[in-house]
């Protein structure tokens, strides 16, 4: 390792009111920068000869910007006893389906988000007449969007009739959610963790990526806990004046008390991904008391609002203006923030899901 010093809400259904969405305050000023195209991870590191915790893991020190270049097979060494490790176990879905409009133009259908029944919130990629239409995907299927999903200009309501059960339609006609960044097509098995449980993102929770049984062993061996929770995440392809949408979570109570053991005993709670931060955030009381729930999440962690539960974050590097920055700000504060991400564009890191990640402590 290198050492540097630098200076619950349930989505509305489809005959509901559909109100705008509100930008929040700390959205609107998020952090800025120009991402070098030769920063994106076009590939798993598999394919760039890698391990999958061979990727690099720039850590930062809040207290005094001290930052550390490693990988992140090390991780264990910056954690101590007492800390507690909470990680995302959705499993990925083959989400991406290939669709054809009403007058036969092809394009890609990215299911998003389950609601109720047959009903999904979906993405009609590049939708050339944004219209309540019949989409025709593979085998018998058929999309019917119904109208769009709060004022969204891309993310739609739509019924599904897939004519089999969905496990088995996306298992034989679905594949990963990937965006033109990524080189080649890859199995799904790149796009999930090692402890992915029950299948429901349209992409992966990737900040976990990296994690392999080893890392995970040796943590338990030094005394770090590791626990669990689930949320469903929807695409990502937010636009940069879109706040992020409704999420389905659970946070099972073993995990709850976890945290308040965790607490409770001195020891942080590091946040594997912002999805588990969004998941702690919106599961804690008035008083950062976790409590065990189940339901839909619409919270936005903004600098404004602040954050309750999590004292540390590993996250990959967002992109400019997205507005996950504005969580990694309530949680580093805006010149540390700038501080990491200069270094980590000085150090050429890799930016997106095949890419490097961050250790905020």
């Amino acid at each position: 390792m290198i050492a540097t010093e630098l200076a619950p809400t349930r989505p509305r259904g489809p005959t509901a009111p559909t109100p705008r969405l509100r930008l929040p305050q700390g959205l609107r000023d998020v952090l800025d920068f120009t991402l070098p195209p030769e920063l994106e991870a076009h590939e798993p590191p598999e394919a760039r000869g890698l391990a999958r915790d061979g990727v690099r893991l720039l850590v930062s020190y809040r207290a005094n910007d001290w930052i550390v270049h490693a990988r992140f097979h090390e991780l264990p060494s910056f954690l101590r006893a007492g800390d507690l490790v909470v990680v995302n176990d959705s499993g990925t879905l083959p989400a991406a389906l290939p669709a054809a409009t009403t007058d036969g133009t092809s394009l890609a259908l990215h299911l998003s988000t389950h609601l109720v029944a047959d009903l999904w919130v979906v993405e009609p990629r590049h939708l050339p007449a944004p219209a309540p239409q019949t989409l025709t995907l593979p085998g018998t299927g058929r999309a019917a969007l119904l109208t769009p999903y709060h004022d969204s200009r891309r993310l739609w309501i739509a019924r599904l009739d897939l004519g089999a059960p969905l496990t088995a339609y996306l298992a034989r006609w679905g594949k990963p959610i990937a965006y033109p960044y990524v080189r080649g097509e890859w199995p799904l098995a790149m796009y999930q963790t090692v402890y992915a449980g029950e299948p429901g993102s349209a992409e992966m929770p990737s900040a976990g990526r990296a994690f392999t049984h080893d890392v995970l062993d040796r943590l338990r061996a030094k005394g770090i806990g590791v626990a669990r929770l689930t949320l469903h995440t929807g695409v990502a392809s937010l636009e940069h004046d879109e706040p992020p949408y409704e999420e389905a979570y659970y946070v099972p109570a073993e995990t709850a008390e976890a945290v308040q053991a965790a607490k409770a005993a001195g020891g942080r709670v590091i946040a594997v991904g912002t999805t588990v931060v969004r998941a702690l955030e919106s599961a804690a009381d008035a008083d950062g008391r976790v409590i065990a729930t189940r339901g839909w999440t619409d919270l936005v962690v903004t600098p404004e609002r602040g954050v309750r539960v999590v004292d540390a974050l590993l996250t990959g590097f967002h992109e400019p203006r997205a507005s996950h920055l504005a969580m990694l700000e309530a949680i580093a504060g805006r010149a540390h923030l700038e501080r990491t991400y200069r270094a980590a564009l000085a150090a050429g890191y890799l930016w997106h899901e095949f890419g490097d990640l961050h250790l905020i402590l």
